[in-house]
């Protein structure tokens, strides 16, 4: 049987940016195994695999994989899933319309936003699927060891390290300049002692304010075969949750752009943003285009 596959760029303003994703579209009677092993085949952050929903008011169930693990939420998988979906113009001979999809995830339903410009789609904006929280603080000087950075260039004004999820947990740590996230390194053994599992890496970022930028940012997941990520959409979320939180307003709705995957040449662009009401963060969403790369088949 042929598999039809995708792949797109996502968070790209261009091709060859952003972060890659291959969509296989036709997984039905493909056991975890094998979506695993295809998964490391084409070795890009994440591959996706699209299944009939379970409820039919649901567009598609959806799973995700690095080449290493299965993932139960992941941004820029959902994003990309959802223009694929969008531009291929249905699901199961269900015709997708009224511009949303809503994906069936082992972390709950993803409802996604699809974007047209001009009345062409042209990328997709997601809400996350779980309440944002902050977890657990970490050791400044254990986290920048495990990035091989020195202690004094973590940021400890505004939070330490802290454990944040909207979807999938995150360490987040914030560093004093665009320069020391630049020369951050992963120590994957360092990093794999540091974090317990479902913690999924460590998102680093730091304030930028050049060409509508807000912050740029890294982030690292080597247990997941992931060394570094081109666009990490669950660590956005996680990230604009913890800055609403962090914010004075008791109500407020907050808009960031993140820049990532500058080291990897590959920039993305991902629009972050979140709801806060009576002093607790509401949701979370990001959001973004993406560019059409190839098409083809995964032949048994």
């Amino acid at each position: 049987m042929e598999r039809r596959f995708v792949t797109v760029d996502v968070f790209a303003k261009a091709r060859f940016g952003g972060n890659q994703l291959a969509v296989v579209l036709d997984a039905e009677g493909l056991e975890t195994t094998q979506m695993q092993a295809i998964a490391h085949e084409f070795n890009y952050a994440e591959t996706t695999f699209i299944l009939p929903p379970k409820d039919r008011a649901h567009t598609a169930e959806v799973r995700i994989f690095t080449p290493k693990a299965e993932m139960p939420f992941a941004g820029h998988p959902n994003v990309g899933t959802a223009f694929v979906l969008a531009r291929e113009g249905a699901a199961f001979g269900k015709p997708i319309t009224g511009g949303k999809v809503v994906f069936e995830e082992k972390a709950g339903l993803v409802p996604i936003d699809i974007l047209t410009e001009d009345g062409a789609v042209i990328g997709a904006r997601l809400q996350a699927p779980k309440a944002f929280t902050r977890g657990e603080s970490f050791d400044p000087a254990q986290v920048a060891e495990g990035v091989s950075l020195p202690a004094n260039t973590l940021t400890l004004s505004e939070h330490a390290p802290l454990l944040v999820d909207s979807g999938v947990p995150f360490l987040i740590a914030q560093v004093e300049s665009v320069e020391d996230l630049n020369a951050a390194a992963p120590n994957a053994p360092l990093i794999s002692k540091l974090l317990n599992r479902p913690t999924i890496g460590i998102y680093l970022y730091a304030t930028d304010g050049k060409d509508g930028v807000n912050y740029q940012t890294r982030m690292f997941a080597p247990d997941l075969g992931v060394l570094e990520d081109a666009a990490t959409g669950s660590a956005a979320v996680a990230l604009v949750g913890l800055l609403a939180s962090l914010d004075p307003m008791q109500d407020c709705a907050i808009q960031k752009i993140f820049l990532q995957g500058v080291k990897l040449g590959r920039p993305s662009y991902l629009e972050a943003s979140a709801t806060k009401s009576g002093g607790e963060v509401t949701a979370t969403f990001v959001g973004g285009r993406c560019v059409p790369m190839m098409r083809g088949v995964l032949l048994d």
